[in-house]
């Protein structure tokens, strides 16, 4: 493996170092937590047992990944106010999951989203298509955060070979599968809680370090990332930098916030969570901590951001090896040398392993207990040993394929995967829970429309965009930001099918459900009660 200064003053044996005791104390929490995952409802859901704070900062674990840390810093950094914009995006989602989703999803399912799905419809054809779907988003922000391991190694430790940053993304993945294989949930959502503490005290610290710089006055900070600019640095504290003014510009954006904001709702690794603590009550108080954990962490970025363009510059920000992403780690170093560096640097990757360790327990859980346990057992699978061991297989399998497609896709536009992911949870898995829920009509056809419908559709504009083949070949770096260079075939002008994609699933859901005469009040009767009294629901597990 071929090491080098990835940062100009990074001391590589320092990052490793920091990065191999994070991982050595989480692997020991891990196999701790392993002493009480014995049954389905240990491994999948940690027995309901954590409390809605814990699972608050588990939440804000799990959705904090390396993107909203490196990235929103470098979107701020760069462009100012458009940046700072999906921080908003992100936050404003979670009032959907607040208000609609977590209370009932928590009161009506057991493990996964196909509990809820299939409560009152044909089990069998339901549970896989939520299952499908679920493995579908699993597997592409899978792809991106392996992928994105590869390029922070390559930043942050300046390994540069092919070589070495397939090893990297082949150490992540190895670790992953232990978490997840040996520590289910419970195991999983430890190591989520430590990296959240870690994320937002090293923010936070980094934050009080820049406003220090400039007298605790945000004004005076704002004043110099502008002045740091030169001419035309006002762009930073107006719109329209990243996203223009007018034309499919502004569209895209407003159809990327529609998948960002109605995603979040439908993301299975996100909905899973749920089902960790032991009430509806503990669920809701659940968001409430992530929200207000997330919101302080994105006002944090917005120091971060708008600290990294007045104290490093964006020409030095540009010239860095990871661009845009390097902006925090740039900062970090700026602040407070190899030191600061080599524990932002631990954190970047703490961020990536806790994220893919959720989203590998979610896609292994989906398919164990909804294909496995429901549709080829029909529901005869023993709950002690032959669910949970196919939920172990499976996650050995989904690590093995992120792995290889991770290695293939480092290097590659991977931003896409991210949009891609989001979108399909807003047009696949959101209008089906959102109609399960509160819709008394809805029936088996138009979940199966929904899901389907929303995947095929939202699947195929992303193929016909120009995230996928077509934009033109950026001067800078003489490579087209589209993931497929030398290649033309996109039709679709948008990034982001969102705009087309979630309200064509809805409208497939209830054409669906008009067409098909299937009924069954009784079982809604039955849903709406459990969903909002919390009757029968699954109860906490103490050992």
């Amino acid at each position: 493996m071929v090491l080098a200064q990835g940062i100009e003053g990074s001391n590589v044996a320092l990052n490793i170092g920091i990065f191999a005791l994070f991982v050595a104390f989480t692997l020991y929490i891990v196999f701790r937590a392993s002493r009480t995952s014995k049954t389905a409802v240990d491994y999948y859901a940690a027995g309901h047992s954590f409390t809605g704070a814990q699972n608050g900062v588990a939440i804000s674990g799990d959705y904090l990944s390396a993107a909203s840390f490196l990235g929103i810093a470098g979107a701020i950094a760069l462009n100012g106010y458009d940046g700072f914009l999906y921080s908003i995006g992100f936050l404003v989602a979670w009032l959907i999951a607040l208000l609609l989703v977590a209370e009932l999803l928590r009161n009506t399912g057991r493990y996964t989203m196909g509990d809820v799905l299939s409560f009152r419809m044909r089990q069998r054809p339901v549970r896989a298509a939520a299952s499908i779907s679920t493995l579908v988003v699993s597997i592409f922000y899978l792809l991106a955060q392996m992928a994105g391991a590869g390029g922070l190694v390559a930043l942050l430790l300046g390994v540069e070979s092919r070589t070495g940053q397939a090893m990297v993304v082949a150490v992540v993945g190895a670790i992953m599968i232990i978490y997840v294989i040996i520590g289910g949930m419970r195991g999983t959502t430890w190591v989520q809680i430590i990296k959240a503490a870690l994320l937002i005290v090293g923010a936070a610290a980094m934050t009080v370090w820049v406003l220090g710089k400039v007298g605790f006055n945000l004004s005076t900070l704002l004043g110099d990332a502008v002045a740091r600019v030169g001419e035309g640095g006002e762009k930073l504290l107006n719109p329209g930098a990243q996203y223009g003014l007018t034309g499919t510009t502004q569209l895209d954006f407003v159809s990327l916030a529609l998948a960002l904001v109605l995603g979040t709702a439908g993301l299975p690794h996100i909905l899973m969570r749920f089902y960790t603590v032991p009430s509806a009550k503990e669920a809701r108080r659940s968001v409430v901590w992530a929200i207000w954990l997330i919101g302080i962490f994105y006002l944090f970025t917005l120091v971060l951001g708008y600290g990294a363009g007045a104290l490093v510059g964006s020409d030095t920000i540009k010239a860095a090896p990871g661009g845009a992403n390097s902006a925090a780690p740039l900062l970090a170093y700026a602040l407070g040398g190899t030191v600061l560096l080599g524990v932002i640097s631990a954190v970047a990757f703490a961020t990536i392993l806790a994220v893919v360790a959720g989203l590998t327990i979610t896609a292994s859980a989906s398919f164990a207990h909804d294909i496995y346990a429901n549709v080829i057992k029909k529901g005869a699978a023993d709950d002690k040993a032959q669910e949970v061991r196919v939920a172990r297989i499976t996650a050995l399998v989904i690590g093995a394929v992120a792995i290889v497609g991770g290695i293939v896709a480092t290097g590659q536009n991977i931003a896409f995967l991210v949009a891609l992911a989001f979108a399909i949870a807003a047009s696949a898995n959101l209008p089906t829970i959102l109609y399960s829920l509160f819709w008394k009509r809805f029936n088996t056809q138009g979940a199966l429309w929904s899901i389907y419908g929303g995947l095929t559709v939202c699947l195929a504009l992303i193929i016909f965009s120009p995230a996928v083949s077509g934009k033109p070949v950026d001067p800078a770096t003489g490579k087209s930001p589209s993931m497929l260079q030398n290649v033309d075939f996109s039709w679709f002008p948008l990034d982001n099918p969102g705009i087309v994609s979630i309200p064509a699933a809805f409208l497939l859901g209830y054409l669906g459900t008009v067409l098909s005469k299937e009924r069954n009040d009784a079982k809604y009767a039955e849903m709406e009660v459990r969903a909002l009294t919390g009757a029968q629901a699954e109860k906490a597990v103490v050992h």
